[in-house]
């Protein structure tokens, strides 16, 4: 019943190709130091997991190292302000702040 289709995925044929020379006491070994290592990884992102669900429930930042989108680094702004800054302190900004681009006022009161 050979038709020439191979019983065993691709990573299995590799897996017996590179370590099917070694003894059998080495592949075993082997073998248990790759299941360490999923289960080692698994622990790590449940761990990650219950943390950050915990951390949603009770309001808390989740404990993470500066990384990612949100992470500006060097480039992050300074805290100018010193502390809560009304709206009348900061200079304005945003979509309605035309800046130099404004035109000129020609009357003296009109707004």
């Amino acid at each position: 019943m050979s038709a020439g289709v191979p019983l065993a995925s691709w990573k299995t044929q590799m897996f017996e190709s590179l370590l099917g020379f070694l003894p059998d006491r080495v592949q075993i070994t082997v073998l248990a130091l790759v299941v360490l290592g999923f289960l080692t990884a698994w622990a790590l992102k449940l761990k990650r997991r219950i943390a950050a669900r915990r951390a949603r429930r009770t309001g808390a930042p989740v404990p993470s190292g500066p990384s990612g989108a949100d992470f500006l680094g060097p480039y992050a702004p300074g805290n100018q302000g010193g502390g809560a800054a009304r709206s009348g302190d900061r200079e304005p900004s945003g979509a309605d702040f035309l800046g130099p681009y404004a035109p000129r006022r020609e009357g003296g009161d009109r707004v």
